[in-house]
């Protein structure tokens, strides 16, 4: 998600690495699998996605970030969604 107003951000912390989505009520990063639900989710109601493209496109997205790079997360394993079908997704939004 793009951080770009204070509402974007975890609890309104401009400082913050996460978006409101990407933690819980405590400020805590929600688990792996959470997030990448919630993220297809997303996708698939926001772009009519199938699930598959969907899981492509959260992959994709979630490798990129700093914080997933070096978490051993089953979800992050498997086909990601090549940068013009992503570039494509958000020209959707």
């Amino acid at each position: 998600m793009p951080l770009i107003k204070a509402e974007d951000f975890a609890n309104g912390d401009q400082n913050s690495n996460f978006c409101l989505y990407c933690v819980n009520e405590k400020g805590e990063v929600k688990s792996c699998e959470e997030i990448f639900e919630g993220g297809v989710q997303f996708f698939l109601q926001a772009i009519g996605s199938d699930r598959a493209k969907g899981e492509r496109l959260v992959r994709k997205n979630m490798i990129e970030l700093p914080y997933w790079q070096h978490k051993d997360c089953k979800m992050l394993k498997g086909e990601m969604a090549t940068e013009e079908e992503f570039s494509e997704a958000l020209k959707n939004l």
